[in-house]
């Protein structure tokens, strides 16, 4: 019963946002960037912090630290969305986040090496999260297989409020259902992309931290596969990595060969859930089993994800110059 009232609840504020932002023009007007070419509503992703606000609130302020790096997160992320902010502020706002999320974690009672290697991963997922964040459904499919997952792995092993995930993941179900669409009525904005970024990323600090097992990393390993692969060929190609581009395979696939884009987000998201229960099943195994699997698991995707790029690249971009 609580369930479906906060799935009410959370539509219904998804609707006042609609309201919201066609009466305050939040827009997203395509651009380089962009797989899209019309003018379309942003910030529907902020659904996922109300989501997690309820839980808040209905469990007693429980998290606080976390949450409050998630508000001003949410809060600076929104505003970028709408105003455009600078780059120095969003940093300051971001790496407070982080450390909020941290102490939440109790990183700072660990050697200090955990709180650097926190950091860097925890920004970087966020970025990674961000910028894969670029054609309808990616955000709302990828987020729920990487939830599910989460959600599964918390039967056994209870590491963090079931309750968080379960709120969280209904706000991304109301948010699919105006996303998932082959014309979307909103995008998820940065704030809808960071705020959920910072949530998933949140339980699987604590999953990481309470199991002592890096494998769960590969939670997150589709997205990976395709920023780090993505980042590597532009660094090659003497390009800007902090400019705005479209060489993701994701893009290439929408974009260069009309591939229906509705199914490219869901097979990213199933292909995430699928390589997630192969995490879970060898996360009981030996340390050396888990490298072995870790390893051809990482040189698998990467070798099937080159190959289809390099396909792409040659056949529908190379022959149109």
């Amino acid at each position: 019963m609580v369930y479906i009232l906060v799935l009410i609840f959370l539509f219904i504020l998804e609707l006042f946002y609609f309201k919201l932002a066609d009466r305050f023009n939040i827009i997203d007007r395509p651009n380089q960037r962009s797989s899209h070419n019309t003018i379309t509503l942003r910030g529907g992703g902020v659904i996922f912090y109300f989501g997690a606000l309820a839980y808040f609130i209905w469990s007693g302020f429980q998290y606080p630290w976390f949450f409050l790096g998630l508000t001003i997160m949410t809060i600076i992320s929104f505003l970028d969305d709408v105003f455009t902010l600078s780059n120095k502020i969003r940093l300051v706002v971001h790496f407070s986040s982080v450390l909020l999320l941290a102490y939440q974690l109790v990183l700072f009672e660990m050697p200090w090496y955990y709180l650097l290697i926190g950091f860097i991963f925890v920004v970087g997922v966020i970025n990674a999260y961000n910028f894969m964040d670029g054609i309808n459904g990616m955000t709302a499919c990828y987020s729920l297989a990487v939830g599910a997952l989460l959600m599964l792995t918390n039967y056994k092993i209870n590491f963090i409020a079931h309750d968080l995930l379960a709120f969280t993941l209904l706000g991304v179900f109301v948010f699919s259902f105006f996303n998932f669409r082959t014309k979307a009525k909103f995008f998820a904005g940065d704030v809808g992309a960071v705020a959920i970024a910072y949530i998933l990323l949140f339980a699987l600090g604590s999953l990481i931290l309470m199991t002592g097992n890096i494998i769960y990393i590969l939670f997150l390993l589709v997205y990976g596969i395709d920023a780090v692969w993505t980042i590597i060929r532009r660094l090659y190609l003497k390009e800007n990595i902090f400019k705005a581009h479209r060489s993701h395979l994701y893009q290439l696939l929408g974009n260069e060969v009309a591939c229906n884009k509705l199914l490219i987000s869901f097979l990213y998201g199933l292909i995430q859930f699928i390589v997630g229960l192969f995490v879970i099943r060898f996360s009981n195994e030996s340390l050396s089993d888990q490298l072995i699997f870790s390893l051809a698991l990482v040189s698998l995707l990467s070798l099937i994800y080159l190959t289809i790029k390099s396909y792409v690249i040659k056949k529908y971009i190379i022959t149109k110059i």
